[in-house]
């Protein structure tokens, strides 16, 4: 059992849960994903790894509770515990296998929109440990759904905030504010990390490609199982196949065909579509979850 130490609401139906896991803690590098069960009859979720604390033993999650399972997991209070706490998973960031004075030489930007500003943290973090101070835009719709904007400010160069309907800080959509930072203000940036919606992510390396900055995304937002048995966070990277949860889930921007990404993320949006994909040759079965494998 896996007890939960913390837990704050951090935006309109967006929690911070600090659980008890020492193993997972002391493994747990950025950009890498837990999944959770939260009892025998539960289905596995993964999420992204916010932070993580080797001292304490703990490991934070950040969700939303919009689905039925984060809906029964936001009911969860300090001192319950899940039943599963499975992790770390997938590739870590590229940034922790690189050389510190290669990426000291480095100007970053991260572009986090939404709840992606959880998986863009840690990264910041691990990069302000190790001396380098990267930029960050934070996007929403609105001022009361940016989240961990003071938490990046104290391990970020320049924090960006950036909201649809301009309550706070820039008005307009995160791909207008980058653009204007570098052919306005004339800031030069070497990589680019966007982490968010699917939509927002492919709009940001449209942009990037434009100005000719190296970009990466995480495809988290399509995974399932987190596995690599379910086949759902399948993509063409460049042409070839590969599995957001076993070979990612960050990939180089450029190269994902993001429409084929966002077709197969709908699927999973209601039990009709479900039904559907179980009945079209790209279900490959092993899922867990829909019966097929019976």
């Amino acid at each position: 059992m896996f007890k939960i130490t913390g837990k704050k609401i951090i935006a309109p139906d967006t929690y911070w849960m600090d659980i008890e896991a020492p193993r997972v803690a002391k493994s747990a590098k950025p950009g890498q994903f837990i999944i959770i069960r939260m009892d025998e009859k539960g289905e596995r979720i993964p999420l992204t790894i916010c932070d993580y604390d080797v001292v304490k033993g703990t490991v934070s999650i950040v969700f939303q509770a919009i689905g039925t399972s984060t809906k029964h997991m936001a009911q969860f209070e300090v001192g319950d515990s899940f039943l599963d706490f499975v992790g770390p998973l997938g590739t870590a960031s590229e940034f922790t296998v690189e050389a510190e004075d290669e990426l000291k030489n480095k100007k970053i930007m991260f572009i986090a929109g939404g709840v992606g500003t959880a998986p863009v943290y840690p990264q910041v973090k691990w990069l302000n440990e190790k001396g380098i101070k990267a930029d960050v835009i934070i996007g929403s719709r609105n001022k009361e759904l940016l989240i961990l904007e003071d938490e990046m400010k104290l391990v970020a160069g320049n924090v960006y905030p950036a909201t649809d309907d301009g309550s706070y800080g820039y008005k307009g959509l995160v791909t207008d504010l980058l653009k204007r930072l570098v052919l306005e203000e004339g800031k030069k940036y070497d990589v680019v990390v966007a982490i968010g919606p699917m939509i927002m992510m492919k709009f940001v390396t449209l942009l990037t490609k434009q100005l000719g900055i190296k970009t990466i995304v995480s495809l988290n937002p399509i995974m399932v199982d987190g596995t690599g048995m379910c086949g759902a966070c399948r993509v063409s990277i460049g042409g070839k196949i590969k599995f957001a949860c076993v070979d990612g889930p960050e990939f180089d921007g450029h190269l994902v065909d993001f429409n084929e990404a966002m077709r197969r993320a709908n699927i999973y949006k209601t039990e009709e579509a479900k039904i559907e994909f179980r009945k079209s040759d790209e279900h490959e079965g092993g899922c867990g979850c829909c019966g097929e494998d019976k």
